[in-house]
């Protein structure tokens, strides 16, 4: 098999298997993450567990994953050498909660969502497309 092929098949069970816990989870569902968000109203939970289990198994393995040479299919780590906040990573993050708290999706769920013809999905992936667009637009002048 080519690397490529490799790289494409990790790729696409990565993907599956990150939309099966998203799944089972129950964070595709969007009132799941706006009740996260309420936290003046009827508040939820799940998501805080979601993060925390998630944050965990970073701690844990990253150190292992890290004293590796390189990624298994790749030449070497790309890791991001920007240490600082800028006023881009504020503006990016700003944008990307105020759509999830609109629309209780973030680009994972989303995908996942537009899979089973979620109304919300159906308008939301369309508008972070038309954003991503603008971002590379824009970013280029």
């Amino acid at each position: 098999m080519s690397t490529h092929a490799r790289i494409t098949l990790a790729a696409l069970l990565s993907g599956a298997l990150f939309g099966l816990g998203l799944a089972v989870s129950g964070m595709t569902d969007p009132q799941r993450i706006l009740g996260f968000l309420d936290v003046s109203g009827d508040f939820d939970p799940a998501l805080l567990f979601v993060l925390g289990g998630a944050v965990l198994t970073t701690l844990v393995l990253f150190r292992f994953v890290l004293r590796r040479p390189a990624p298994v299919l790749a030449a070497r780590f790309q890791i991001p050498a920007l240490k600082q906040i800028d006023r881009p990573l504020l503006l990016g993050a700003a944008l990307f909660g105020i759509g999830w708290g609109l629309a209780g999706y973030c680009p994972g769920p989303a995908l996942v969502g537009l899979g089973v013809l979620s109304p919300e999905a159906l308008w939301f992936v369309p508008a972070m497309l038309l954003g991503m667009y603008l971002h590379r637009w824009l970013g280029g002048r």
